[in-house]
Formats: structure tokens, sequence, C-alpha cells
């Protein structure tokens, strides 16, 4: 088909054709509103696909469109700003009201602005531009394009982010839809792998049915049928409303597929369309995704994995189902991490909002919640009961240290939290109580530091223990205590590294060979081992008990033994040290060490109490909060809205068994698929430390932002990435 110079073009393909902007708005439009229709927005969002480019009825960009096959057209790039030219037009003729349009119009390419008044990338400065928008007016635009009713849809109310999280979500079906049907006209084989999965209703039966049969085979012990109990507890609470729920469960109670068996149950009943299982570490989101599928023998038709470690194995993948999906979480299980979830509800990139509107009407399951991170628990807690209030998400709270959410005022302290939260668990604290496998003790008292000396001393009189410490330059000490044989984990190890270590020590614990290991927090959440021993150095109540779940998980002993005890070195400031010192108190004022419920609730109680308004520390509520005149900030929340704190990280890829993709790095400029292979060998480093090897030599920069170690000899196949022992550590470099 060839190019229509008359009919004004959206976009114009290698081989000529076509894609017309009239066919191209309507397309958007469509989608948009079936998108925002799940939110009942649908007016909204199909206005938001009608207009988003307005602007491209400009000469300028007409000109520029046309010369993509033709060299004696000249214009500048992009054909100039024709994203703001939608949002002028709604501002304009909705008044004020016309913001609720104006920002994912305006920020569909370059993403959501920020209203400030200074900076011209500011929403306020761009709708200065009447300019832009009366020289497309002038070249004729269809009119049944522009003559739109204002919608009589209400607007989203009830929390303190409604306004600014009804735009997230409009911006999150427009930059869908506008790349769905962008999609359709460059690439129908790609349209025609998306989509076609099985709904819920239909996934059910094969659950219930995996569920009997491994039952059946498993042996009849007393924590066997505790597990049948707690799966039914769950099934029949799944009847219960929409809404908050909390699932405390303790190690080894098999709270993985008891939580799916809530998911699937509550949300066939209540018409819900997908799960989302949130899970706090990479290093176990694949072993979750994994147990899901055998349930349904699936590869990509029912879960998909979404975090950075997800590995690319060809080039055929680029393109397949799993890895479309992961684009917009069309699938009905998505795995995913804590980062992924919550920076993308607070994010303004196009790339992270694009899946938001996917999150309507799901089941949330986050994962050991108990790591939600206190500095941004607030805008978290907001945002979550935005989604419960309007957008009919189920969130539930799972793990065995569950955090207090719950409402709490004092006369110097009031913790909005959430309210209405409904324990799945009849009794949560006879669980703990009919499944403790493990005693509890402690070294001296707390407050005496022990050497390193003694506790590898202790360590040596046991064939198999684990010992966790707070600080990476901590595990390595120890571990240099210790015999050969001895394994260390860190996060100065790459992904690929920990994941081979782990199985090690799985594979040793199975074959009950010796199998002592050093290792940071990162082994606490989730990390399927079985110890008989584990050292814990002193930490948040949660950690301790994190730690004991490593400890006679299978309840293979009568009583396991966890031993909590003062480190020699410093506890890094901040939230960290508080909740340490919360824990000594609780442990040592109490008379006895058993990790129940109510502990825990004393303990979170306790460590919200003392950061105040530091649940809030970016103070993230203060740029998206309700506004009567639709003034928000989102870039800025979404710079700031970071869990790992990109000012004080950078990340080198390091040499770890991967030499090839290397070496394919080293040849020529990088994409997608291979940066995607490497994220699984990077480390983070203190950006101090960074800059310092990065001037010495060690690491060097390839390609722009892409930095790799210079030489093997900085990598161990025991420790990890070993920079030089001259480089000073900060305390709180050394987490993990």
């Amino acid at each position: 088909m060839g190019r229509v110079r008359k009919e004004a073009i959206a976009h114009v393909a290698e081989d000529g054709r076509v894609h017309g902007l009239e066919e191209h708005l309507r397309g958007t439009a469509k989608l948009a509103a079936e998108f925002a229709a799940e939110f009942g927005c649908g007016q909204w969002g199909r206005l938001a696909g009608l207009w988003h480019d307005l602007g491209k009825y400009s000469e300028q960009f007409q000109q520029y469109i046309h010369s993509v096959n033709d060299p004696d057209v000249h214009v500048g790039r992009n054909g100039g700003d024709h994203s703001i030219v939608g949002a002028l037009y709604a501002r304009n003729t909705f008044d004020e009201l016309g913001l609720i349009l104006a920002y994912p119009i305006a920020g569909h390419h370059a993403g959501l602005p920020d209203w400030r008044e200074d900076g011209k990338a500011s929403l306020a400065h761009r709708l200065q531009q009447t300019d832009f928008l009366d020289a497309v007016l002038t070249r004729g635009v269809p009119e049944k394009l522009l003559s739109q009713v204002r919608p009589t849809e209400k607007g989203k109310s009830g929390t303190q982010l409604s306004y600014s999280f009804l735009m997230r979500m409009l911006f999150s079906c427009l930059v869908d839809a506008d790349f769905l049907d962008t999609e359709k006209f460059f690439s129908e084989e790609k349209t025609e792998i998306r989509g076609g999965y099985p709904e819920l209703v239909s996934l059910l039966p094969g659950f219930d049915d995996y569920m009997c049969r491994k039952q059946a085979e498993s042996d009849d012990t007393p924590v066997n049928r505790i597990r049948s109990d707690i799966l039914q507890q769950c099934i029949l609470k799944a009847a219960e409303p929409p809404g908050f729920y909390s699932m405390t469960v303790p190690t080894g109670g098999g709270k993985t597929l008891s939580s799916m068996g809530f998911a699937l149950h509550h949300a066939v009943t209540h018409g819900q369309r997908r799960i989302i299982y949130v899970i706090p570490y990479t290093s176990i989101i694949e072993q979750t995704a994994d147990q899901f599928r055998k349930i349904w023998e699936s590869d990509d038709q029912v879960v998909i994995e979404h975090h950075s470690n997800l590995d690319v194995d060809d080039e055929r993948r680029e393109n397949s189902r799993s890895r479309l999906a992961c684009e917009n979480w069309d699938a009905p299980i998505i795995v995913t991490t804590t980062v992924q979830f919550f920076e993308s509800l607070f994010a303004s990139r196009t790339s992270r909002c694009r899946k938001l509107h996917n999150i309507v009407g799901s089941v949330v399951i986050l994962d050991e919640a108990q790591l939600l991170p206190p500095d941004f628990l607030t805008p978290i807690l907001e945002v979550l009961e935005e989604l419960r209030k309007n957008f009919g998400v189920t969130t539930v709270f799972c793990t065995a240290t569950q955090p207090a959410l719950g409402p709490h005022k004092t006369p110097d302290f009031d913790f909005k939290g959430l309210s209405g939260i409904i324990e799945i668990m009849v009794d949560p604290a006879s669980l703990f109580s009919v499944l403790k496998r493990t005693e509890l003790s402690i070294l001296d008292d707390l407050q005496t530091p022990q050497t390193w000396e003694n506790i590898a001393s202790r360590l040596k009189e046991h064939d198999s223990a684990l010992c966790i410490v707070n600080r990476r330059d901590d595990a390595r000490t120890l571990w240099e205590l210790m015999p050969k044989g001895t394994i260390h984990l860190s996060a100065l190890m790459c992904g690929a590294h920990r994941s081979r270590k782990i199985l090690e020590i799985r594979k040793l614990l199975k074959d009950k060979k010796s199998a002592r290991v050093i290792s940071t927090q990162l082994i606490e959440a989730g990390v399927d081992v079985d110890f008989p021993v584990v050292y814990r150095a002193l930490a948040g109540l949660d950690s301790v008990a994190q730690a004991a779940g490593r400890c006679n998980r299978e309840g293979l002993q009568i009583k396991g033994d966890v031993f909590v005890f003062m480190p020699p070195s410093k506890i890094p400031v901040g939230h960290l040290l508080q909740a340490a010192d919360i824990c000594r108190y609780l442990l040592t004022s109490k008379g006895n060490f058993d990790l129940t419920p109510d502990l825990f609730e004393e303990f979170f109680r306790e460590f919200y109490w003392t950061r105040g308004e530091r649940l809030d520390k970016e103070k993230i509520l203060d740029l998206l909060r309700n506004d009567m005149h639709l003034q928000f900030n989102f870039r800025e929340a979404a710079k700031k809205f970071k869990f790992i704190d990109e000012a004080t990280q950078a990340q080198v890829i390091v040499h770890y068994q991967n030499g090839d993709l290397l070496a394919h790095l080293e040849k020529k400029q990088p994409d997608r698929r291979l940066l995607r292979q490497l994220q699984r060998y990077v480390v983070n480093l203190p950006r101090r430390l960074h800059g310092q090897l990065l001037s010495s030599g060690a690491i060097r920069e390839i390609h722009s932002g892409i930095f790799v170690q210079s030489h093997g000899a900085l990598y161990d196949d025991n420790l990890g990435f070993c920079p030089e022992k001259s480089i000073v550590y900060e305390p709180d470099e050394l987490m993990c």
C-alpha cells in the first residue's frame, strides 16, 4: 500500500505502508476505553486515546513523517512537541478538569510530568505554548474528533492519592493502548502472540487436583496435617469480601501454596482478573514461579515472571508470549519483586506505568510483608488503600512475622495504617505453638560483643551450621576463620554465583554431609534450607525469626537450636540499629524467647513509633497528595521513591562463568537481550568505592554507563567480588 499525502499519517512502515492518524486515534481510544472501563472511567480513557496524538496533525509533523522515505523533506527531530497539543486541547475544552487528561496525554512519550512552574519540561510551562494548538487547529483536524462531551463518570475519592492515582491509571491505559495499536500496525505477529491466556476460573480445578494429589502422596505426619488444615482455612476464608487480609503462618507451614489457594478461590468467587505474587528478593522468585508452574505443567501459558534476573535464552524468546506479557502484565498469574511492584506504582516512565491498569481487579499477595521498607511505609499503605477502595484489589500480607499495620494513635504518635485487616488463620498463636521446631537462646546478655574467634569456635563444633551476620565484611572476616569447605554468601557475589552456592548447600544438607555456611541476611527470606543449628547476629526481631526459619525447617529433630549474639562490629545507624535495639530490649526483658505473633506485634509497633514521620522519609505524599487545582509532581515523586538509592549505589558486571557474554558486550553495542542476560552477573557497590575502583583501573566503562571488572583476579569463587583491601568502607555500605 503506497503513502497518501492528503491523509494525515501516524506511522510509516519500512515497506511504505501507512498508518492513518485518525485510524490510530480511534484504535487507541477503543483500547484505552476498554482498559479504563475496568475501574469505571471508560469515557475518560476514550478521550485520552482520541486526543493523545492530535499534535501529529501539524504541518511540521506531517512533513516529518513523510520525510521517512523522502530525503527532500527536512524537519526538526520527531516533528516537534506533538504530545502537548492534545493536553492543551483538553485543558481548553474542560478548563481545570481537563488536567485529568492533560497529564497523561502530555506524558505519553516522555513520562508523566511535574506541574512545577519552573523548567521547560514542566506541564505548567508546556501548557503556555498555545501556538502549538493553534497551528494544529488551523490545519483542519476532523471536527468529529474534536467535538466531544465531558465525561459523566465520577472521579475517585477516599484517599490522599485519589486524584493523582486516577491520572496515573489513565496514563497506564493510554500508553498501553497506544503501544498495542502501534504494534498491531508494525508487527501483527506480536499482536497474535499476545493474549489468549486462560481465565482464573479455568485454573482453579487444576490447583485443587494438584493439592489433592500432593496431600495424598505426602506422609501422614503432624506437620503435613497442619499444612492441610492451613490450606482449608484459606479456602474457607476466600469467600469473604475483597479487602485487606493477613496470613500469619510460621515458617514451614506451606504458606506459598496455601496463599495461592486463597487467592484463586477468592478471585473466582469475586470475579477478579489475576493474581500478582510479590516477593522481596530475586534470589527466590524463580523457585516460587517454578513451584506454581508445576501445578499447571505450564511454561508461559499461565505464570509469568517479571524481575531483573530474567534470562532470555535466545533471540526467539525476545518475542515470546512471556517476554511480551512482562510489558503489560496481561497474564493470569504474575510473579514479581517488591521493587518492581511498588516502584511502578509511583513511577512516571511509560515502560514502568504501562502495566498498572492490569493490577485493577487483582489479588495481590505480599510475601514476607515485614520487609516493606519503613522509609516508604506511609505512601505504600496509602496506595494499597487506594487500590482497595477504588480499583477492586485484594491485598494479602503473608508472613510468619506480621508487621503491625493497623491504625494506632497516642498523644505523640498518629499512625493511620490500614483499617479492617482480616486474619485468614483462625488461631495463629496455636499454629506457632504446634509448629515450634526451635529453641531460641542468647549468648551472654546481648550487651557484651562476642569475638569472631569465639563464634567461629562454636560453629566448628557442629558438622552443619548456619551463621547470619549483618555486614558483608563481617561475613568475610568470619569465613576466613572457618575451616576449608565453609561456604560464604553475600551480595558481593553475583546472582548466578549465589544461586549455584544455594544449590550446593541444599545438596550437602540433603546428603547429610557437612555444611557450614556464613551468610548475610540475603538467605533469610524464602531460601529453602534446613540447618540443625543457626547463629544470628543481633538484628530486628523479624530478622531473628526469619533466621530461625532456616533451622529444623522440616522438623527432622525434636528441636533445633538458634543462638542470638551481639556482634563485635557496629550495626549501621538508622532503622537497622533501631530494630536491633528494640529486639534486644524485648528478648532481654520478657524472660522467655518464644517468637509469637504477639511479640512481633509489639516489636513492629515500637519500631514504627520510633520512626514517626520518617515512615515517609522522602515526603512522597506531599508531591502527590489531593490538590483542588490538580497540581502534582509525578516525576519528582518517581525519582525519590527508590527502594535502593541510586545515588549511593553503582553496578559492575563481574567475571563469573560468563566469558562469552562479556565478549559479545565488548564487540557490539548492548541490546536489551544481552543486558538482561548479564543482569545475573551484576554486583552493586557503594558509589564512592565504585569511583575509586574506576580511577584505579580495577573496573572500566566499556559503554556509556556500563562498567565491567577489568581482570579476573578481582572475583573469587568463594567470596565474590574482592576490591582492594585498602579500601575503607562506611558501616552502612556493608549490608547484605
